[in-house]
């Protein structure tokens, strides 16, 4: 809406003529749905709609971030002006200030919807849950849950330098559990993972997911884990499937490669990071597999945006390119700091925040298997899918990671189930370890990634494949 436009475009203003030597204004006006039901019925739904504007002002050295959810002329003018005297009271003490350059943007992106989903009727939504939940409970599962969660994001983005950009970006998603209860113990099967599936697209996506369809697959697994085997320990072959190898890129490589993490800017609160910026282009990440692509244009993956919230055009680059690590997620200042001359990867969770460096779609490139011949070229060792449970330290380099399922392979085939299993490592020697990689990419979608001070809630894509592991520690208790 223009209006919206006009109303940063006073901020922007207000904040130079006050003194910032730059200055920018986004307001946000986003509505969200969710419905999560339980044992064939609904549980919970819930709707919510907020709108506002942030403005960011750099007088001197420092940065000063001012939000309201009033858009009238004079709360917009008062917004620029408090961001203008945090900024001048915080530039007594040194710190950064510079900021790559930046062409001016000027345009509108919009991610590409089919079936609007806040236009899908309530009723319709509550069915779909319902029907997938009581077939898991019919099945046998003690406890069957299932949810949806929707996003629809418009934003409009005014800088000091000429940018003036719209968005409308819509997300939606959802998944299905089982839950098996045992005497001693419970298991979960989850579908299509833990936490759903979610991407920049319409209710298409969650149609094409078809719920009701792996709801009664689900419960029997589920109750099956419950008399299954524990993982055995030890020392062996690891073949991941992809939802679970996204989080393990989320985790080890995504957080990692964060710039404002490896310059120590998180310490006090989300950890730093275990790379070091003097060996960028030189370090090895991993194997010659390893092929890790930063691409905030990838499409309908969770991470997608025309333009990040400084008003960086979305683009590709590379992370990890046959193994060797070749670049960060980095915003126009962290990048300054660095030495670098690239950002486009900074966003905030709403209106009231400011924005910070954040994961895109960070994810691996096809490699040249397919899951079948992993599991056929692999004597002895154990197929894990679907998280379950994941512990890293801060400096994103010790990690261990519990799955919903396990399956022994033996001979070149899927073998019996096993309940709990585990596997643990460090990140490049896990990485370093990959020696066959699947082409069967799945863009899984992460909507609920924390970081920063307040926290934010971010939305990230994983593009993932089946992968084996090499001489990886499994079955570990924890």
């Amino acid at each position: 809406m223009s209006s919206y436009l006009d109303a940063a475009d006073q901020a922007v203003e207000h904040a130079l003529a006050l003194g910032a030597r730059y200055a920018d204004a986004r307001v946000m006006h986003r509505r969200t749905e969710s419905m999560s039901a339980r044992n064939g019925a609904v549980e919970a739904l819930e709707q919510g709609e907020t709108v506002g504007i942030g403005v960011r002002a750099l007088v001197g050295s420092s940065w000063g971030f001012f939000a309201t959810p009033h858009l009238d002329a004079p709360s917009v003018r008062a917004a620029a002006r408090q961001a203008v005297e945090i900024a001048a009271a915080s530039s007594r003490v040194p710190g950064p200030a510079a900021m790559i350059p930046a062409d001016p943007e000027v345009g509108s992106w919009a991610s590409h919807c089919e079936v609007d989903p806040l236009d899908v009727p309530v009723s319709d939504k509550g069915d779909l849950l319902t029907a997938a939940t009581a077939e898991m409970r019919s099945q046998g599962a003690d406890i069957a849950t299932g949810l949806y969660q929707i996003w629809d994001t418009r934003k409009w983005f005014v800088s000091s330098e000429g940018h003036r950009i719209d968005q409308h970006i819509r997300e939606c998603g959802g998944g299905i559990s089982a839950t098996a209860v045992g005497e001693r113990e419970t298991q979960v099967r989850s579908y299509p993972s833990r936490r759903g599936q979610y991407g920049t697209r319409g209710w298409e996506l969650v149609t094409e997911l078809d719920l009701a369809s792996q709801a009664a697959r689900i419960a029997d697994e589920a109750q099956a884990l419950l008399r299954a085997p524990q993982c055995p320990s030890g020392q062996t072959t690891l073949i991941l499937g992809s939802e679970q190898l996204a989080l393990q890129i989320h985790e080890s490589v995504g957080h990692a490669i964060e710039l404002d993490r490896i310059l120590g800017w998180e310490a006090a609160y989300a950890g730093t990071s275990w790379l070091n910026l003097a060996e960028l282009g030189t370090l090895r990440y991993g194997s010659e597999l390893m092929n890790i692509v930063i691409d905030a244009t990838h499409p309908g993956a969770l991470g997608s945006f025309g333009y990040d919230d400084e008003g960086t055009k979305a683009g590709k680059r590379d992370a990890v390119r046959n193994g060797i690590w070749t670049g960060v997620l980095a915003g126009r200042e962290s990048a300054a700091v660095a030495g670098l001359d690239y950002g486009g990867s900074v966003r905030s969770m709403d209106w009231s925040r400011l924005p910070i460096v954040r994961m895109t779609n960070v994810g691996l490139e096809p490699g040249p298997h397919t899951l079948d011949e992993i599991i056929a070229a692999t004597d002895d060792g154990v197929f894990m899918e679907m998280n379950r449970s994941w512990s890293i330290d801060d400096k994103r380099l010790n990690f261990q990671f519990g799955c919903e399922v396990g399956y022994e392979v033996k001979n070149g085939k899927l073998g019996r189930m096993v309940k709990n299993p585990t596997y643990t490592g460090i990140g490049p020697t896990f990485w370093q370890s990959m020696d066959m990689l699947s082409n069967e990419i799945v863009a899984w979608g992460t909507p609920n990634c924390g970081k920063g001070q307040p926290g934010q809630i971010g939305h990230t894509g994983h593009p993932a494949a089946p992968a084996r592991f090499q001489n990886v520690r499994v079955g570990v208790s924890g």
